[in-house]
C-alpha cells in the first residue's frame, strides 16, 4: 500500500547507512524523490492542490527501514505438541521494531504449515503496507513447495525469492546428505539467474557436531557461487561461531555472507551485538555479515534426549537491540546498521531497499538519540509516529 501524498522531512541526520550529514528528504509515490542539504519550500502558497506534509526532524537520525530476512510470518514452533505452535506475527510487531521489509519462512513444521499459508500471510502484510516476501521449503528435505519443485516456486511465484530455512546439524533436520544439499542449492542458484531473485539457500544451523562441514565442502568442491549458501544462527554457541568466523575469513572474499541471530542465546553463545563486534574486530569484511531476528519463531531449549525443556519466541525488536549493543562495544554505527539494511538488501537483490537515496523505496525510520524507534514510514506512508502505530492489522487492538 503506497501513500498518495508527499512528505518532506527537514533537517534529518541521514545514515544511508553511511553517514551523509544533515539533509532534507522528499518522499512521494512510495519512493524517495529528492535529497539535498536544503530543498526549496514546496509551492503550496501558489499551488494549494499539493498534498504535502512538512516535518522538521531537528537533527534526529534517519535510517533506512530495516530488512528482516528471517521471520516466521505464520508463527514457528510446534516441537512440544500442537499447543506450542506460535501464532502469526502481527503487523505492528514489525513496524514498531523499524522493520519495513520482512522475508517469511517455515521452520520445523512443514506438515501442518504450508507455503500457501506463508504466501497468504505475506500478502496480508503487504496489503497493510509492509513489504513481505517468502522463502520456499523449510527444515526438511525434500523441501516442501507450492509447484512441486524449488526451481518452479522461485521461477513462477513472484513473492518467493529464496529457499529456507533448510536445517543442518540439528536433531530436527532431515539429516540431508551432501548431494541433497548441493542439488537444492544448484536449483536455487539457477532459478535466481532466471529471475533476478536472490536464488540462495538460507541454512538453519543447529548444535550438532558437524557444524558447517557440509557448507565448507560445497564451497570447496562445487562451482556454485559462495553467496548461494547463507548460514544462519551461526552465533548459536561459541564453537559454531568460531567455525563461522573461520569460514568467513576463507570465503567472504568469494562472496559468502554469514547471518547472525539478533537474540541472545544461552551458555557460551555470543549475543548478536557481541558477534557483530567480534566479526569487525577480527578484520573480517563487515559487508559480508547480516543480522536477522527469527521473529515469530520458537526459541526452544532441549535436553540431551531431544525433549523440549522450555521455549521463548523471537521478536524483530532484537535487531536494534543488537545494533545498539554493537555500537557500545565499539562498532561504528553505519557498519552495525548495515547488517540489517544495506548488506541484507544487497544479498537478496532488493535494489530499492536498505538505503536512503533518490529512487529508493520510501522506507524510512526516525530514531531517538539513543537509537530507539520513534517514527516509521513504509512505502511513503506513516506506520508509526512517536512510537505509536498509525496502522494496525484488522485483529490488533
Amino acid at each position: 500500500m503506497i501513500a498518495s501524498g508527499m512528505i518532506l522531512l527537514r533537517n534529518a541526520e541521514v545514515h544511508s547507512p553511511e553517514p551523509l550529514g544533515r539533509h532534507d528528504v522528499l518522499v512521494g509515490g512510495g519512493r524517495i524523490l529528492a535529497m539535498a542539504p536544503h530543498l526549496a519550500a514546496p509551492p503550496w502558497d501558489n499551488a494549494p492542490g499539493w498534498d504535502i506534509e512538512v516535518l522538521d526532524l531537528d537533527g534526529a537520525p534517519l535510517v533506512p527501514g530495516l530488512v528482516d530476512a528471517h521471520t516466521h510470518l505464520t508463527g514457528g514452533g510446534g516441537e512440544g505438541g500442537a499447543r506450542t505452535k506460535v501464532p502469526p506475527v502481527a503487523l505492528t510487531a514489525f513496524t514498531r521494531a523499524g522493520v519495513t521489509t520482512a522475508i517469511g519462512l517455515l521452520g520445523t513444521d512443514g506438515t501442518t504449515r504450508s507455503i500457501a499459508e506463508l504466501l497468504a500471510a505475506a500478502r496480508g502484510l503487504d496489503e497493510l503496507g509492509l513489504t513481505a516476501l517468502c522463502y520456499t521449503g523449510g527444515y526438511e528435505v525434500p523441501p516442501v513447495t507450492l509447484t512441486g519443485s524449488v526451481r518452479g516456486d522461485l521461477v513462477h511465484v513472484d513473492r518467493i525469492v529464496a529457499v529456507g530455512e533448510l536445517a543442518l546439524s540439528d536433531h530436527r533436520s532431515s539429516q540431508p546428505t551432501y548431494d541433497e544439499l548441493v542439488r537444492i542449492a544448484a536449483d536455487a542458484h539457477v532459478a535466481g539467474l532466471m529471475t533476478g531473485k536472490a536464488g540462495l539457500v538460507h541454512l538453519h544451523l543447529g548444535d550438532g557436531p558437524r557444524g558447517l562441514a557440509l557448507v565448507r565442502r560445497a564451497l570447496n568442491e562445487t562451482e556454485l557461487p559462495a553467496r548461494v549458501f547463507h548460514p544462519t544462527h551461526t552465533n548459536r554457541n561459541r564453537r559454531l561461531w568460531e567455525e563461522a568466523k573461520a569460514l568467513g575469513e576463507a570465503f567472504a572474499p568469494r562472496g559468502l555472507h554469514v547471518d547472525v541471530s539478533a537474540f541472545e542465546s544461552d551458555g557460551d553463545a555470543p549475543s548478536g551485538g557481541q558477534a557483530l563486534a567480534e566479526w569487525v574486530g577480527a578484520g573480517l569484511d563487515p559487508a559480508r555479515l547480516t543480522l536477522s531476528s527469527d521473529g515469530g519463531g520458537c526459541l526452544p531449549t532441549f535436553d540431551r534426549d531431544g525433549a523440549l525443556l522450555h521455549m521463548d519466541v523471537g521478536s524483530s525488536d532484537t535487531l536494534l537491540v543488537a545494533v545498539r549493543e554493537a555500537v557500545v562495544l565499539g562498532v561504528p554505527f553505519n557498519l552495525a546498521l548495515a547488517t540489517c539494511t544495506a548488506n541484507v538488501a544487497r544479498l537478496f537483490r532488493l535494489a530499492r531497499k536498505g538505503r536512503i537515496a533518490v529512487g529508493a523505496d520510501a522506507d524510512l525510520v526516525v530514531l531517538t538519540p539513543d537509537l530507539h524507534v520513534r517514527d516509521v514510514i513504509a512505502g511513503g506512508r506513516w506506520m508509526v509516529r512517536g512510537g505509536v502505530p498509525e496502522v494496525r492489522g484488522p485483529f490488533e487492538r
